[in-house]
């Protein structure tokens, strides 16, 4: 029986921080009428995160690249106004360049008490936001087999998106720190791979069975079969500030997956690579982004990001089309030449310093340039 083609359908979940425009610190209370606002104006496409200071918003399901960016923008949008109104404006990084973790306050959702319980200072550190692509297949046996090869581009997927290279007031030094809070629970990082879909579920159900967690839903890993959709669900990213980098990386995503959907349905597939390499470029692309190459798995040897995703974009270039994408696509390379959130908030700091000013109006300017660029272009 031939292998029926998937949707590729999008969803795109993002997740931001509240900041004080003039302190430019966090807000750690917001006022509650705040979120109840933003729920009612979109239809409940936003909700709360894990720390008050956050707020996640989720797109409607879209047929195409196209339906996704114009949601995701009004989105952005809405959280941005409604915000405004009340002193506030949203900033989409990944981390807050000084703000504490022991300053914040955990929102009033019972899932989020009960993590905090279990997980202990492992949780209460989370803060860290995040980009979730669904990419609807709704196939369970090659939602597993797309997951399994997929697993390979998912540090190239990281280094194109890194928006976290400070904490706490620190220059970490990574271009992605986000992920070493992140590493702190269990059940993160790049997935093993599957044989099937019936295997994944016996491994997944030692874990409920043994009262371990409830559902899938505390599956955390950079990749997963998502528990409430027909999806699969990547979340290697950094939220990207920029919405054009969010919806050119969302676009990537459909089209390497429907690449591999191809390479399944001519009875091919894309090498399975250990977990300890692929895990390597994991780390490669958390601490360099795409500034020290990763590694050529195929060569073994380190071979530079531009040249890898050049070829990704020549891998994927019918899809693409298929995929009415063609111009997203063109504009990962402007991320290449222009640098990720990381680079641009990095050199911003250095910029300031430079020009005299002190270590805190550096991190101020940082978060300004963040302010900016996030509602920027949403038209």
């Amino acid at each position: 029986m031939p292998l029926r083609e998937p949707d590729f359908t999008l969803g795109i979940e993002e997740e931001y921080l509240l900041v004080d425009p003039d302190s430019r610190d966090l807000v750690i209370d917001p006022p509650t009428e705040v979120l109840a606002e933003c729920q009612r104006l979109s239809e409940s496409q936003v909700s709360p995160e894990y720390l008050r200071s956050q707020i996640e918003v989720g797109t409607r399901v879209c047929r195409n690249i196209g339906e996704a960016r114009e949601d995701l923008a009004r989105l952005r949008r809405l959280v941005g106004e409604v915000s405004a109104s009340a002193g506030m404006a949203p900033i989409a990084a990944s981390t807050h360049p000084f703000a504490l973790w022991t300053d914040q306050r955990p929102s009033d959702v019972q899932r989020y008490s009960d993590l905090s319980l279990e997980l202990q200072a492992a949780a209460q550190r989370l803060l860290v936001c995040g980009m979730h692509v669904h990419v609807g297949i709704d196939d369970d046996e090659l939602r597993i087999d797309l997951m399994n090869q997929l697993r390979y581009f998912l540090p190239h997927l990281l280094a194109l998106s890194t928006s976290s290279p400070f904490w706490e007031g620190r220059d970490t030094g990574l271009r992605s720190y986000r992920l070493t809070i992140l590493d702190a629970l269990p059940r993160t990082g790049i997935p093993e791979s599957f044989e099937s879909f019936p295997e994944y579920h016996r491994h997944l159900d030692v874990l409920i069975q043994a009262g371990l967690l409830e559902d899938a839903t505390k599956i955390w890993w950079d990749v997963r079969p998502s528990a409430r959709y027909p999806t699969l669900e990547v979340r290697i990213f950094d939220v990207c500030t920029s919405l054009d980098d969010a919806v050119a990386l969302a676009a990537l995503t459909a089209c390497l997956l429907r690449r591999l959907y191809r390479l399944r349905r001519d009875n091919q597939r894309w090498r399975i690579y250990g977990h300890l390499l692929l895990m390597e470029n994991r780390w490669r692309a958390m601490r360099y982004g795409m500034d020290e190459g990763l590694l050529d798995l195929a060569k073994g040897e380190i071979v530079d990001v531009p040249q890898l995703v050049d070829e990704i974009i020549e891998l994927v270039g019918d899809d693409a089309e298929a995929l009415g994408c063609e111009v997203e696509i063109t504009h990962v390379r402007d991320i290449l030449t222009r640098g990720t959130s990381a680079h641009r908030q990095v050199a911003r700091y250095q910029e300031v310093m430079e020009q005299g000013g002190s270590d805190r109006e550096a991190l101020r300017a940082v978060v300004d340039f963040l302010i900016e660029e996030t509602t920027t272009d949403l038209s």
